[in-house]
């Protein structure tokens, strides 16, 4: 099965600040993965072309990396995932960005079926927390997308009962770059798409 799945959010800052949110992922300060409410995004090495890592039980290694503009992650696992995910920059304006994160792949066995059932409605709430969590690096109101009762079910099975709530990001939890800076006016959040053609 084919699957594109797109979650986007304009963003009020410059392309510099958006460039460096992307490229404090998996660092002590990082401002784009929502660390606090899902498992890490951990590598074998620093940030760069053939780091291996993931996050859970999605494993990938970094396939392309334009430092301040784009990183793409080639899937390794789980089995029957092929394709990729990945963040980028789109400059609209002088003031004004998209973060985008793009999912491709097509699915093969067991997850042709995993995939809407189980991995879809967690990736779809994870990347949507990234967001918010870049939002609140940047100064920003983040634009919180609560979590579904299937989205909750699932994590308190997959960790046993012991899954953490969902946590709204602010800038004393990300650190991120510049958080510091005076809070935006609200950035715009997109709807999210998966089509499996």
């Amino acid at each position: 099965m084919k699957v594109r799945n797109v979650h986007e959010r304009e963003l009020q800052a410059g392309p510099d600040r958006v460039g460096a949110v992307i490229g404090s992922l998996a660092s002590r300060e990082d401002a784009l993965w929502p660390k606090h409410s899902w498992p890490r995004m951990e590598f074998d090495r620093p940030l760069g072309v053939g780091a291996r890592g993931g996050h859970g039980p999605i494993r990938y290694f970094v396939e392309e990396y334009v430092p301040g503009e784009s990183i793409k992650f080639r899937f390794i696992g789980p089995k029957g995932f092929d394709g990729f995910h990945g963040y980028e920059r789109i400059k609209t304006t002088a003031d004004t960005v998209v973060l985008r994160h793009t999912l491709e792949m097509t699915t093969h066995g067991p997850a042709v079926l995993s995939w809407p059932a189980v991995y879809r409605p967690m990736h779809d709430a994870l990347i949507e927390d990234s967001l918010a969590t870049a939002e609140a690096s940047l100064g920003q109101a983040p634009q919180i997308q609560p979590w579904s009762l299937w989205v909750r079910f699932l994590r308190w099975v997959v960790s046993r009962g012991k899954a953490r709530a969902q946590v709204t990001p602010n800038q004393r939890l990300q650190g991120g770059p510049q958080a510091g800076a005076p809070e935006a006016r609200t950035s715009e959040r997109r709807a999210t798409h998966d089509a499996a053609p």
